[in-house]
Protein backbone atom coordinates (compact mmCIF):
# COMPACT_ATOMS: atom_id res chain seq x y z
CA UNK A 1 0.00 0.00 0.00
CA UNK A 2 1.37 3.39 -1.05
CA UNK A 3 0.46 6.50 0.92
CA UNK A 4 1.36 10.00 -0.27
CA UNK A 5 2.48 12.22 2.59
CA UNK A 6 2.06 16.00 2.66
CA UNK A 7 5.77 16.42 2.07
CA UNK A 8 8.61 15.29 -0.16
CA UNK A 9 8.34 11.75 1.25
CA UNK A 10 6.30 8.74 0.17
CA UNK A 11 5.35 5.91 2.53
CA UNK A 12 4.95 2.34 1.35
CA UNK A 13 3.78 -0.55 3.54
CA UNK A 14 5.20 -3.92 2.43
CA UNK A 15 3.89 -7.35 3.38
CA UNK A 16 7.22 -9.14 3.39
CA UNK A 17 10.87 -8.30 3.74
CA UNK A 18 11.50 -9.88 0.34
CA UNK A 19 9.75 -6.94 -1.35
CA UNK A 20 12.82 -4.81 -0.55
CA UNK A 21 16.19 -5.74 -2.11
CA UNK A 22 18.55 -7.11 0.51
CA UNK A 23 21.30 -4.58 -0.22
CA UNK A 24 18.93 -1.63 0.22
CA UNK A 25 17.48 -2.99 3.45
CA UNK A 26 20.86 -3.88 4.93
CA UNK A 27 22.33 -0.49 4.10
CA UNK A 28 20.02 0.77 6.86
CA UNK A 29 20.10 -2.27 9.18
CA UNK A 30 23.76 -3.26 9.31
CA UNK A 31 24.98 -0.12 11.10
CA UNK A 32 22.85 -1.15 14.12
CA UNK A 33 24.47 -2.92 17.07
CA UNK A 34 21.86 -5.67 16.93
CA UNK A 35 21.81 -8.26 14.11
CA UNK A 36 18.09 -8.98 14.43
CA UNK A 37 16.80 -6.43 11.93
CA UNK A 38 19.06 -7.46 9.08
CA UNK A 39 17.34 -8.70 5.95
CA UNK A 40 18.49 -12.33 6.17
CA UNK A 41 17.23 -12.77 9.74
CA UNK A 42 13.78 -11.26 9.18
CA UNK A 43 13.41 -12.91 5.78
CA UNK A 44 14.20 -16.29 7.30
CA UNK A 45 11.54 -15.76 9.98
CA UNK A 46 8.97 -14.94 7.33
CA UNK A 47 9.96 -17.39 4.58
CA UNK A 48 10.30 -20.28 7.03
CA UNK A 49 6.69 -19.91 8.16
CA UNK A 50 7.70 -18.80 11.67
CA UNK A 51 6.49 -15.17 11.49
CA UNK A 52 3.48 -15.21 9.19
CA UNK A 53 -0.18 -14.23 9.29
CA UNK A 54 -1.06 -17.88 9.97
CA UNK A 55 1.10 -17.76 13.10
CA UNK A 56 -0.45 -14.44 14.16
CA UNK A 57 2.46 -12.30 12.92
CA UNK A 58 1.31 -10.45 9.81
CA UNK A 59 4.33 -8.61 8.36
CA UNK A 60 3.51 -4.99 7.63
CA UNK A 61 6.75 -3.04 7.33
CA UNK A 62 6.68 0.71 6.87
CA UNK A 63 9.16 2.09 4.35
CA UNK A 64 9.82 5.75 3.62
CA UNK A 65 11.14 6.96 0.28
CA UNK A 66 12.44 10.17 -1.24
CA UNK A 67 11.85 9.79 -4.94
CA UNK A 68 13.21 6.27 -5.54
CA UNK A 69 15.63 6.27 -2.63
CA UNK A 70 14.81 4.20 0.46
CA UNK A 71 15.63 6.36 3.48
CA UNK A 72 13.86 4.64 6.40
CA UNK A 73 12.24 1.37 7.48
CA UNK A 74 10.13 0.49 10.52
CA UNK A 75 9.85 -3.31 10.85
CA UNK A 76 6.28 -4.02 12.00
CA UNK A 77 3.85 -6.89 12.47
CA UNK A 78 0.10 -6.79 12.97
CA UNK A 79 -0.74 -9.01 15.94
CA UNK A 80 -4.01 -10.56 17.07
CA UNK A 81 -2.42 -11.93 20.26
CA UNK A 82 0.60 -11.27 22.50
CA UNK A 83 2.43 -14.60 22.25
CA UNK A 84 6.10 -14.62 21.31
CA UNK A 85 6.73 -11.08 22.54
CA UNK A 86 7.97 -11.72 26.12
CA UNK A 87 6.48 -8.40 27.20
CA UNK A 88 3.34 -9.39 29.06
CA UNK A 89 0.70 -6.79 28.26
CA UNK A 90 -2.31 -8.92 29.16
CA UNK A 91 -3.31 -6.44 31.88
CA UNK A 92 -3.68 -3.75 29.23
CA UNK A 93 -5.74 -6.11 27.07
CA UNK A 94 -7.96 -6.85 30.07
CA UNK A 95 -8.33 -3.14 30.82
CA UNK A 96 -9.29 -2.44 27.21
CA UNK A 97 -11.95 -5.18 27.47
CA UNK A 98 -13.37 -3.59 30.63
CA UNK A 99 -13.50 -0.24 28.87
CA UNK A 100 -15.44 -1.83 26.04
CA UNK A 101 -12.77 -1.27 23.41
CA UNK A 102 -10.61 -3.63 21.36
CA UNK A 103 -6.97 -4.25 22.20
CA UNK A 104 -6.32 -6.38 19.13
CA UNK A 105 -5.25 -6.10 16.40
CA UNK A 106 -2.22 -4.07 17.43
CA UNK A 107 0.81 -2.87 15.48
CA UNK A 108 3.99 -4.30 16.94
CA UNK A 109 7.58 -3.25 16.35
CA UNK A 110 10.14 -5.90 17.31
CA UNK A 111 12.12 -8.78 15.85
CA UNK A 112 9.70 -11.72 16.28
CA UNK A 113 10.36 -14.10 19.17
CA UNK A 114 13.56 -12.18 19.98
CA UNK A 115 13.52 -10.45 23.39
CA UNK A 116 16.75 -8.55 22.76
CA UNK A 117 17.29 -4.81 23.05
CA UNK A 118 17.80 -2.77 19.91
CA UNK A 119 14.52 -1.89 18.14
CA UNK A 120 14.50 1.43 16.34
CA UNK A 121 13.46 2.78 12.98
CA UNK A 122 16.19 2.11 10.43
CA UNK A 123 17.12 5.54 9.09
CA UNK A 124 19.73 6.35 6.47
CA UNK A 125 22.84 8.18 7.71
CA UNK A 126 22.74 11.92 7.28
CA UNK A 127 18.96 12.24 7.51
CA UNK A 128 17.24 14.48 10.06
CA UNK A 129 16.08 11.81 12.51
CA UNK A 130 13.38 13.88 14.18
CA UNK A 131 11.92 14.91 10.84
CA UNK A 132 11.91 11.32 9.56
CA UNK A 133 10.38 9.98 12.78
CA UNK A 134 7.68 12.67 12.64
CA UNK A 135 6.75 11.61 9.11
CA UNK A 136 6.72 7.93 10.06
CA UNK A 137 4.65 8.41 13.23
CA UNK A 138 2.14 10.46 11.24
CA UNK A 139 1.89 7.63 8.72
CA UNK A 140 1.56 5.05 11.53
CA UNK A 141 -1.34 7.05 13.00
CA UNK A 142 -3.04 7.21 9.60
CA UNK A 143 -2.49 3.51 8.94
CA UNK A 144 -3.82 2.43 12.34
CA UNK A 145 -6.91 4.63 12.03
CA UNK A 146 -7.67 3.31 8.55
CA UNK A 147 -7.25 -0.33 9.59
CA UNK A 148 -8.86 -0.04 13.05
CA UNK A 149 -5.65 -0.99 14.84
CA UNK A 150 -5.77 -0.34 18.59
CA UNK A 151 -2.25 0.96 19.11
CA UNK A 152 1.42 0.96 18.19
CA UNK A 153 3.76 -0.92 20.52
CA UNK A 154 7.55 -0.92 20.18
CA UNK A 155 9.35 -3.54 22.25
CA UNK A 156 13.00 -3.83 23.41
CA UNK A 157 13.70 -0.34 22.17
CA UNK A 158 17.27 0.89 21.78
CA UNK A 159 17.64 3.01 24.95
CA UNK A 160 19.58 5.70 23.06
CA UNK A 161 16.60 6.08 20.70
CA UNK A 162 13.88 6.04 23.37
CA UNK A 163 13.84 9.85 23.96
CA UNK A 164 13.12 10.40 20.26
CA UNK A 165 9.89 8.40 20.49
CA UNK A 166 8.92 10.05 23.76
CA UNK A 167 9.12 13.41 22.01
CA UNK A 168 6.61 12.07 19.50
CA UNK A 169 3.96 11.01 22.01
CA UNK A 170 4.95 7.48 22.99
CA UNK A 171 4.91 6.43 26.66
CA UNK A 172 7.70 4.31 28.13
CA UNK A 173 7.07 1.13 30.10
CA UNK A 174 10.09 -0.31 31.93
CA UNK A 175 10.82 -4.05 32.18
CA UNK A 176 13.97 -5.97 32.96
CA UNK A 177 16.21 -8.57 31.38
CA UNK A 178 19.30 -10.33 32.72
CA UNK A 179 22.39 -9.14 30.86
CA UNK A 180 26.07 -9.92 31.47
CA UNK A 181 28.59 -7.12 31.14
CA UNK A 182 32.28 -7.73 30.56
CA UNK A 183 33.90 -5.85 33.47
CA UNK A 184 37.30 -5.81 31.80
CA UNK A 185 37.65 -9.59 32.25
CA UNK A 186 40.69 -11.03 30.49
CA UNK A 187 40.10 -14.68 31.46
CA UNK A 188 37.30 -16.88 32.74
CA UNK A 189 39.06 -16.87 36.11
CA UNK A 190 38.66 -13.07 36.20
CA UNK A 191 34.92 -13.64 35.82
CA UNK A 192 34.98 -16.13 38.69
CA UNK A 193 36.78 -13.66 40.92
CA UNK A 194 33.78 -11.33 40.77
CA UNK A 195 31.76 -13.80 42.91
CA UNK A 196 31.89 -14.54 46.58
CA UNK A 197 33.84 -17.64 47.58
CA UNK A 198 30.79 -19.86 47.90
CA UNK A 199 29.50 -19.08 44.41
CA UNK A 200 32.98 -19.51 42.88
CA UNK A 201 33.04 -23.03 44.32
CA UNK A 202 29.54 -23.71 42.96
CA UNK A 203 30.45 -22.67 39.43
CA UNK A 204 33.67 -24.69 39.46
CA UNK A 205 31.75 -27.70 40.75
CA UNK A 206 29.10 -27.36 38.04
CA UNK A 207 31.66 -27.22 35.24
CA UNK A 208 33.58 -30.12 36.76
CA UNK A 209 30.42 -32.23 36.83
CA UNK A 210 30.11 -31.82 33.05
CA UNK A 211 33.74 -32.89 32.59
CA UNK A 212 33.24 -35.87 34.91
CA UNK A 213 30.31 -36.96 32.75
CA UNK A 214 32.82 -37.42 29.92
CA UNK A 215 31.68 -34.38 27.98
CA UNK A 216 33.69 -31.73 26.17
CA UNK A 217 32.19 -28.44 25.02
CA UNK A 218 33.18 -26.80 21.78
CA UNK A 219 32.10 -23.57 20.06
CA UNK A 220 31.12 -24.18 16.41
CA UNK A 221 30.75 -21.25 14.04
CA UNK A 222 31.58 -20.01 10.56
CA UNK A 223 32.86 -22.68 8.18
CA UNK A 224 32.54 -25.39 10.84
CA UNK A 225 28.78 -24.98 10.91
CA UNK A 226 26.71 -27.42 8.85
CA UNK A 227 23.06 -27.78 7.92
CA UNK A 228 23.05 -31.10 9.78
CA UNK A 229 24.10 -29.40 13.01
CA UNK A 230 21.37 -26.79 12.52
CA UNK A 231 18.85 -29.61 12.11
CA UNK A 232 20.16 -31.19 15.29
CA UNK A 233 19.72 -27.88 17.07
CA UNK A 234 16.09 -27.83 15.93
CA UNK A 235 15.50 -31.25 17.49
CA UNK A 236 17.04 -30.04 20.76
CA UNK A 237 14.87 -26.91 20.59
CA UNK A 238 11.74 -29.02 20.12
CA UNK A 239 12.62 -31.34 23.00
CA UNK A 240 13.11 -28.41 25.36
CA UNK A 241 9.88 -26.71 24.29
CA UNK A 242 7.92 -29.96 24.61
CA UNK A 243 9.02 -30.34 28.24
CA UNK A 244 7.07 -27.20 29.09
CA UNK A 245 3.91 -28.30 27.30
CA UNK A 246 1.59 -25.46 26.31
CA UNK A 247 4.06 -22.95 27.78
CA UNK A 248 6.91 -24.30 25.65
CA UNK A 249 6.81 -21.41 23.16
CA UNK A 250 7.76 -23.50 20.13
CA UNK A 251 7.47 -20.68 17.61
CA UNK A 252 10.23 -21.50 15.12
CA UNK A 253 9.98 -24.04 12.31
CA UNK A 254 12.50 -26.63 11.20
CA UNK A 255 13.10 -24.62 8.06
CA UNK A 256 14.14 -21.59 10.11
CA UNK A 257 16.98 -23.55 11.70
CA UNK A 258 17.97 -25.18 8.41
CA UNK A 259 18.17 -21.82 6.65
CA UNK A 260 20.66 -20.46 9.19
CA UNK A 261 23.10 -22.34 6.97
CA UNK A 262 24.76 -20.90 4.95
CA UNK A 263 23.50 -17.27 5.07
CA UNK A 264 23.76 -16.78 8.83
CA UNK A 265 26.86 -18.86 9.64
CA UNK A 266 28.88 -15.72 10.34
CA UNK A 267 26.40 -14.75 13.07
CA UNK A 268 25.67 -18.20 14.54
CA UNK A 269 27.54 -20.03 17.30
CA UNK A 270 26.65 -23.49 18.56
CA UNK A 271 28.03 -24.42 21.97
CA UNK A 272 28.00 -28.18 21.57
CA UNK A 273 28.72 -30.89 24.13
CA UNK A 274 30.32 -34.06 22.77
CA UNK A 275 30.85 -37.34 24.54
CA UNK A 276 34.37 -38.73 24.70
CA UNK A 277 32.93 -41.85 23.07
CA UNK A 278 31.37 -40.00 20.11
CA UNK A 279 33.07 -36.73 19.13
CA UNK A 280 30.86 -36.35 16.03
CA UNK A 281 27.32 -36.20 17.42
CA UNK A 282 26.50 -33.68 20.16
CA UNK A 283 24.51 -34.80 23.18
CA UNK A 284 23.49 -31.24 24.02
CA UNK A 285 23.78 -27.82 22.49
CA UNK A 286 22.88 -24.14 22.80
CA UNK A 287 22.57 -21.68 19.96
CA UNK A 288 23.81 -18.10 20.18
CA UNK A 289 24.17 -15.22 17.75
CA UNK A 290 26.81 -12.52 17.66
CA UNK A 291 27.53 -9.16 16.10
CA UNK A 292 30.38 -6.82 16.94
CA UNK A 293 30.96 -6.85 20.67
CA UNK A 294 27.59 -8.46 21.51
CA UNK A 295 26.49 -12.03 22.06
CA UNK A 296 22.89 -13.26 22.28
CA UNK A 297 21.76 -16.57 23.73
CA UNK A 298 18.55 -18.09 22.41
CA UNK A 299 17.79 -21.84 22.75
CA UNK A 300 19.25 -25.04 24.09
CA UNK A 301 18.52 -28.74 24.49
CA UNK A 302 20.01 -32.14 25.31
CA UNK A 303 19.23 -35.80 24.68
CA UNK A 304 19.44 -36.68 28.37
CA UNK A 305 19.13 -34.86 31.67
CA UNK A 306 22.84 -34.38 32.29
CA UNK A 307 23.72 -32.60 35.50
CA UNK A 308 24.69 -28.93 35.00
CA UNK A 309 25.01 -29.23 31.21
CA UNK A 310 22.43 -26.49 30.80
CA UNK A 311 24.51 -24.06 32.85
CA UNK A 312 27.69 -24.79 30.92
CA UNK A 313 26.25 -24.66 27.40
CA UNK A 314 24.06 -21.61 28.05
CA UNK A 315 26.20 -19.53 30.42
CA UNK A 316 29.74 -20.58 31.23
CA UNK A 317 31.01 -21.63 27.80
CA UNK A 318 29.43 -18.59 26.07
CA UNK A 319 30.93 -16.29 28.73
CA UNK A 320 34.33 -17.89 28.24
CA UNK A 321 34.00 -17.43 24.47
CA UNK A 322 32.82 -13.87 24.96
CA UNK A 323 35.86 -12.98 27.06
CA UNK A 324 38.22 -14.59 24.54
CA UNK A 325 36.62 -12.68 21.64
CA UNK A 326 36.27 -9.23 23.19
CA UNK A 327 32.50 -9.37 23.65
CA UNK A 328 31.27 -6.69 26.04
CA UNK A 329 27.58 -7.60 26.38
CA UNK A 330 25.98 -11.05 26.57
CA UNK A 331 22.19 -11.20 26.60
CA UNK A 332 21.30 -14.85 27.29
CA UNK A 333 17.60 -14.58 26.44
CA UNK A 334 14.30 -14.62 28.32
CA UNK A 335 13.87 -15.73 31.92
CA UNK A 336 16.00 -15.14 34.95
CA UNK A 337 15.67 -17.94 37.45
CA UNK A 338 19.16 -19.32 36.80
CA UNK A 339 20.83 -16.23 35.40
CA UNK A 340 21.16 -13.91 38.37
CA UNK A 341 23.19 -16.46 40.33
CA UNK A 342 25.69 -16.58 37.47
CA UNK A 343 26.49 -12.91 37.21
CA UNK A 344 23.66 -11.62 35.03
CA UNK A 345 22.26 -8.55 36.83
CA UNK A 346 18.72 -7.36 36.19
CA UNK A 347 18.99 -4.67 33.53
CA UNK A 348 16.19 -2.31 32.41
CA UNK A 349 14.70 -2.65 28.98
CA UNK A 350 11.94 -0.49 27.57
CA UNK A 351 8.81 -0.77 25.50
CA UNK A 352 7.01 2.28 24.08
CA UNK A 353 3.27 2.50 23.57
CA UNK A 354 0.74 4.66 21.78
CA UNK A 355 -2.92 3.66 22.22
CA UNK A 356 -5.62 5.15 20.01
CA UNK A 357 -8.41 4.82 22.57
CA UNK A 358 -8.11 8.09 24.50
CA UNK A 359 -9.32 6.54 27.79
CA UNK A 360 -6.71 3.79 27.62
CA UNK A 361 -3.99 6.29 26.78
CA UNK A 362 -4.98 8.53 29.71
CA UNK A 363 -4.78 5.60 32.11
CA UNK A 364 -1.39 4.59 30.71
CA UNK A 365 -0.03 8.12 31.13
CA UNK A 366 -1.56 8.45 34.58
CA UNK A 367 -0.08 5.27 36.04
CA UNK A 368 3.01 4.41 34.02
CA UNK A 369 5.42 6.38 36.21
CA UNK A 370 4.22 4.50 39.27
CA UNK A 371 4.52 1.19 37.42
CA UNK A 372 8.06 2.05 36.33
CA UNK A 373 9.06 3.06 39.86
CA UNK A 374 7.90 -0.33 41.14
CA UNK A 375 9.86 -2.05 38.37
CA UNK A 376 13.00 -0.13 39.33
CA UNK A 377 12.52 -1.20 42.96
CA UNK A 378 12.33 -4.83 41.82
CA UNK A 379 15.51 -4.44 39.75
CA UNK A 380 17.33 -2.93 42.73
CA UNK A 381 16.16 -5.74 45.04
CA UNK A 382 17.30 -8.44 42.59
CA UNK A 383 20.73 -6.88 42.15
CA UNK A 384 21.23 -6.39 45.87
CA UNK A 385 20.96 -10.18 46.21
CA UNK A 386 23.52 -11.19 43.57
CA UNK A 387 26.24 -13.56 44.92
CA UNK A 388 29.05 -11.13 44.20
CA UNK A 389 32.18 -10.37 46.16
CA UNK A 390 31.67 -7.56 48.63
CA UNK A 391 33.52 -4.39 47.67
CA UNK A 392 35.77 -2.53 50.06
Amino acid sequence: MVQSLPSRYTAHWVNQVAEIPQAEWDALAKPLKTPFFEWAWLHNLEASGSATSKAGWLPSHLTLWRDRTLIAIAPFYIKGHSYGEFVFDHQWAELAHRLGTNYYPKLLGMSPFTPAEGYRFLIAPGEDEDEIVEQMVSEIDHYCAKNRISGCNLLYVDPEWRPVLERHGFSTWMHHSYVWQNLDFQTFDDYLQAFNANQRRNIKRERKAVKNAGLNLRAITGEELTRSLCQTMYSFYCDTCDKFGWWGSKYLTRRFFEELYPDWCHRTILFAAFSDDDPQHPVGMSICFTKGDRLYGRYWGAHDDIENLHFDTCYYSPIEWAIDHGVQVFDPGAGGRHKKRRGFPATPNYSLHRFYDERLMQILRGYINQINEQEQMEIDAINADLPLKQKG
